[in-house]
């Protein structure tokens, strides 16, 4: 099984290249593409790469190969890493809006190559934002079921680890899944929440303490709030900005917490290939399992009686041939309100491109 990374030199698709050998995830008679753009940077920094990977990791490396032309990407799974990201300094502001703009071209470029030279089974992994643009893109090219974006994962995996952390164990014993769109307007599923070795009325117990009366009505609310605490702290106590989160309930630890990383100058490449990696080696893996992930929809699932349309992150069943199915049970109140805003919202953003309601990626 063979893997492409489209943008492979930026700084997240050198995370998921690095850690796709480190974890094994490849083994040594499967290919790792790095693919760049000729005439450019990115380009002459993929042969580098390739250098750099093999003297890494010469033991257990799989083959790997340079493309330059979009044409050329030939893989099992691709990766979408490829075009602009959002600034990571103090005060900077991520305009979705221009950068939807900018990478709707390189979506639209990469997807219709690989349309036209593929082999029509190829799943695409998108994590190049914003992901749901990405996703409708894609999906209108290549099909609804074989396109997932990464985004709500990496929030699950988020939010299972602040849940996990509150109560002294670890991440692996928290079950859970967040759905909405990839940045703000997630929607942490707290009706989800599963912690191994509770029952039922622990669990329940467990959960309403660390929500402590709080509803996702007031989310937004909290999240404006939080970053202004943050950022009025950054500017003389970096430190101390990242200790008040520690104060916060897990929900709202999990959206400021890497707000706040990239506000501080680092990224959050690391955690953004392990999510990746996670739902590459799931689709390599040859079994069916449950992740979340944003997706375009056409209905496979509803919220308070109005059925899902249009890209969304919801818990699906991923596997060898793409996601299959919706795993979305009738949500609380509160946590069906918050999706619905949430879906209406990314169907105004891809409202520009003929994309909203799904019913332009729909196949």
């Amino acid at each position: 099984m063979d893997v492409a990374v489209l943008g492979a030199t930026g700084d997240v698709g050198r995370q998921i290249c690095a850690q796709l050998i480190e974890r094994r995830v490849l083994p040594t008679t499967s290919r790792l593409q790095l693919v760049g753009r000729p005439g450019g940077a990115s380009g002459r920094a993929s042969y580098g790469l390739r250098a750099d990977l093999v003297d890494a990791y010469d033991e257990h490396a799989p083959l790997i190969d340079v493309a330059l032309d979009p044409q050329d990407v030939v893989a099992d799974v691709v990766v979408l890493t490829a075009g602009r990201t959002a600034p990571a300094r103090a005060g900077a502001v991520a305009d979705r809006a221009a950068l939807a703009a900018e990478n709707h071209a390189v979506f639209e470029s990469y997807a219709r190559a690989i349309a036209r030279h593929g082999s029509g089974h190829e799943v695409v992994v998108v994590v190049s934002n914003p992901v749901e643009l990405g996703v409708a893109v894609v999906a209108r090219e290549l099909g609804r079921h074989r396109v997932i974006g990464m985004g709500a994962w990496l929030d699950t995996l988020r939010f299972r680890r602040e849940v996990a952390v509150s109560l002294g164990v670890r991440r692996h014993r928290v079950g859970g899944f967040v759905a909405g769109q990839h940045g703000d307007d997630l929607v942490p599923l707290w009706s989800t929440v599963r912690i191994s070795g509770l029952d039922l009325d622990e669990r329940r117990r467990a959960v309403a303490a660390l929500r402590g009366g709080r509803t996702l009505d007031g989310f937004a609310a909290e999240i404006e709030g939080a970053k202004a605490d943050l950022a009025g702290l950054m500017a003389d106590d970096v430190a101390a900005a990242f200790d008040l989160i520690e104060t916060w309930p897990p929900d709202l630890r999990g959206v400021s917490r890497p707000w706040l990383t990239h506000q501080s100058g680092a990224k959050t490449a690391a955690a953004t290939a392990n999510a990746t990696v996670d739902l590459v080696d799931t689709v390599l893996d040859g079994r069916d399992i449950v992740v979340a992930g944003q997706v375009a929809l056409d209905g496979e699932a509803a919220v308070a009686g109005t059925p899902l349309r249009g890209v969304l992150g919801v818990p699906v069943v991923l596997g060898p041939e793409g996601w299959t199915r919706v795993l979305l049970d009738e949500p609380e109140p509160d946590e069906a309100r918050r999706l619905l805003a949430a879906a209406g919202r990314i169907d105004a953003m891809l409202a520009p491109w003929g994309l909203r309601s799904g019913t332009e990626a729909a196949r």
